[in-house]
């Protein structure tokens, strides 16, 4: 997915074929679009963002997608502990080089989708780090880490609904309710 830069910064709802209630915030990525919106933010803000394996429920079968995530600093030092994950790669960057059209241009990101919520999602991780500077440490700007503990085995269903049928309730006993 290619982004291309915009001289406005509009906030639309791409619905994404049949999945109702299920939609995807796209905001362009102008040159301050994040900026704009963290104003306490500088362009050498340092933000972890990570490529995830996850799934779409597509006529009963999964399909699998790669969606670009930003990473909070608790996750990032639960990921160098070993803990199995749906990340393939983690990429230590700042905010300026993640909101250049070179960043997404990267080997393996054509494929890459952004995730629900990005914007805010990057500001959110960018203000972790800035609370717990000690987490920079794990990762240099510009280094990434594919040594991970990658799995798929719980597979993470972005359009994942919880449809509550009458055969899934569990009986009761006749006796149950009664005071006996």
């Amino acid at each position: 997915m290619g982004l291309k830069a915009a001289s406005l910064s509009i906030k639309s709802v791409i619905p994404l074929g049949n999945l109702a209630n299920y939609s995807i915030q796209f905001f362009p990525m102008t040159s301050n679009a994040i900026l704009d919106a963290a104003p306490e933010l500088t362009a050498s803000a340092y933000v972890v963002v990570g490529v995830a394996i996850c799934f779409r429920r597509v006529d009963d079968e999964l399909e699998s997608i790669k969606v670009l995530e930003p990473i909070p600093s608790a996750y990032l030092e639960s990921l160098f502990l070993g803990i199995p994950t749906a990340y393939e790669v983690v990429m230590a960057t700042t905010l300026g080089d993640l909101q250049s059209d070179q960043f997404m241009n990267q080997a393996s990101m054509a494929d890459v989708r952004l995730c629900e919520n990005y914007r805010d999602r990057v500001i959110a991780s960018a203000r972790t780090y800035d609370g717990h500077p000690e987490a920079k440490s794990l990762m240099a700007v510009g280094t990434q880490h594919t040594d991970l503990n990658h799995s798929t085995e719980k597979k993470r269903i972005l359009n994942f609904k919880n449809i509550v049928k009458a055969e899934d309730n569990v009986r009761q006993h006749a006796h149950t309710h009664k005071k006996l």
